[in-house]
């Protein structure tokens, strides 16, 4: 180690930081972004490795590629790890939960002129040597809103990567916790906090402990009674980036109990789990329904990996198809009879409506003519208006404290 334990280098403005043309890329970073690759460019200027690093839920490109940039440059020369421009595309390696983070990257290494890495494959913790993480020297990731998915990361970082790792973590101050550290600490001897810079932080994680069990896929069962309609016994499965676990959401929950008191889906051949999380609506259907098929799909890798989890769990993996897609892209244009959604209302740690307003269009545009979307949302965020407009007709179903479900039928 270039440092003792519990040091790190002194971090300064850096060539990844002042040198790189960041115009092209959309969004642009932040000083989050901007921290975490003058930390990174620390850790090499003191000896630290510069080949095998691995880039996690890079959401634009905004640290791969100064960090490629640099690589190619000094591809070639002497010193320089890479020989040519191939072998500095190989030394970055990037995964990505998030399928629109994997297309952002693409789209701005295009418009900067400079190839992109091929996004790796979203590892399940059951494999023995994930190709993205083996032999990794520098890890560099935005520390992730849950706990569970910096769970996940820490493991597979601590199970495959060099003895020399260095995990570089990044975070807002205000959305940093003890926790955190704690975390990194079950995984790594060394974890230390850089100096606050524009009320941002590094986590430090170094040495790999022995020995570390898995946590994934976590598991949970529970039983969901619909009024009138008996109770159905589901086991929910996991891994660390799906959106809530292995809850039971209480707004997908009534949305199911109102489906079902509606008969939403006589004659149709197939059903559209729409932001399929866990896995929850897919397995309840395909449970409660035996002729019927599900298309689950989520943008998320580690939310199809957990539906498919689930639907193995309970016995319906034969009727529920998995599809890792953002925002219907791979669904035609009126193609649709019946769509489930449960959309979200937040992007990273901020609320934000235009998240789930870009899917209800995307439904709208799917569903056939006289098809449904059936629909359960936070009361005050009043999605009701962009379903009418979006879809046609909208009917509440169910409303309580918290959630209100509505039916909107394509006009």
């Amino acid at each position: 180690m270039p440092f003792p334990a519990g040091q790190t280098p002194d971090v300064q403005p850096s060539p990844l930081t002042q040198s790189f043309d960041f115009t092209p890329i959309s969004p642009p970073p932040d000083a989050v972004d901007l921290l975490l690759l003058d930390t990174a460019a620390a850790w090499w200027e003191n000896g630290h490795p510069r080949e095998g690093v691995l880039i996690l839920d890079d959401r634009s490109g905004a640290i791969t590629l100064p960090i490629l940039d640099s690589l190619i440059k000094d591809a070639g020369k002497p010193g320089s790890v890479c020989a040519k421009v191939e072998d500095a595309v190989a030394a970055v390696r990037v995964l990505s939960d998030e399928l629109g983070a994997e297309r952002a990257l693409q789209g701005n290494a295009r418009r900067a002129n400079l190839p992109a890495p091929v996004p790796a494959e979203l590892p399940t913790l059951t494999e023995q040597a994930p190709e993205a993480f083996t032999g990794v020297h520098t890890v560099l990731m935005h520390l992730p809103r849950s706990l569970e998915t910096l769970t996940d990361w820490a493991w597979l970082i601590r199970e495959h990567a060099a003895a020399d790792v260095v995990v570089l973590a990044v975070g807002r101050d205000k959305h940093m916790n003890r926790s955190m550290n704690q975390v990194l600490e079950k995984n790594f001897t060394d974890v230390s906090a850089g100096r606050g810079r524009s009320k941002s932080r590094v986590l430090t994680a170094r040495g790999p402990r022995d020995g570390v069990p898995t946590s994934a896929p976590r598991k949970n069962t529970h039983q969901l009674a619909i009024p009138g309609k008996g109770s159905t016994e589901l086991t929910l499965c996991s891994l660390g980036a799906t959106y809530g676990g292995t809850k039971l959401d209480p707004g997908t929950r009534l949305m199911l109990a109102a489906v079902e008191a509606h008969q939403g889906f006589p004659g149709a051949e197939y059903v559209i789990d729409f932001g399929s999380g866990n896995g929850t609506v897919s397995a309840f259907l395909t449970l409660r329904h035996p002729q019927l098929k599900v298309i689950a799909t989520d943008h998320s890798a580690s939310a199809v990996q957990s539906t498919q989890l689930t639907a193995e769990a309970n016995g319906v993996a034969d009727r529920v198809e998995t599809v890792r897609d953002d925002a219907l892209s791979r669904f035609e244009d009126g193609s649709a009879e019946v769509i489930l959604l449960n959309p979200p209302f937040h992007q990273g740690n901020a609320v934000d409506p235009g998240a789930a307003h870009r899917l209800i269009r995307a439904a709208g545009r799917v569903l056939a003519p006289g098809g449904r979307i059936y629909s359960v949302w936070n009361s005050h965020l009043k999605h009701r208006t962009v379903l009418s407009k979006e879809v046609g007709l909208t009917e509440q179903l169910a409303r309580d404290a918290r959630f209100t479900v509505t039916v909107s039928t394509k006009r």
